[in-house]
């Protein structure tokens, strides 16, 4: 079911990034679940691209997967890194 879930709008505020998606749901995650947003300026989180699989920033090479954000999984990159540390 979660597979035909897209996102429809993302934004954001001092702590988080809220997703709207295509069944009425609104996903708020901490911002802190992902560096690279949280350490972007607004300008950059707002350029965002929405895709039928997640959500896309070309600047600060972040992808998040919807499915991901259902799973409430964060950064996985940092969690690798963490592991292999």
């Amino acid at each position: 079911m979660s597979s035909s879930v897209s996102a429809t709008q993302i934004r954001f505020d001092e702590d988080s990034m809220w997703v709207d998606l295509s069944d009425g749901r609104v996903l708020g995650v901490p911002l802190a679940w992902f560096p690279r947003l949280l350490h972007a300026s607004s300008q950059q989180r707002e350029q965002v691209r929405i895709t039928p699989r997640g959500l896309h920033w070309e600047t600060l090479d972040e992808d998040i997967s919807i499915a991901g954000l259902l799973a409430g999984l964060g950064d996985q990159s940092t969690k690798s890194r963490e592991t292999a540390a």
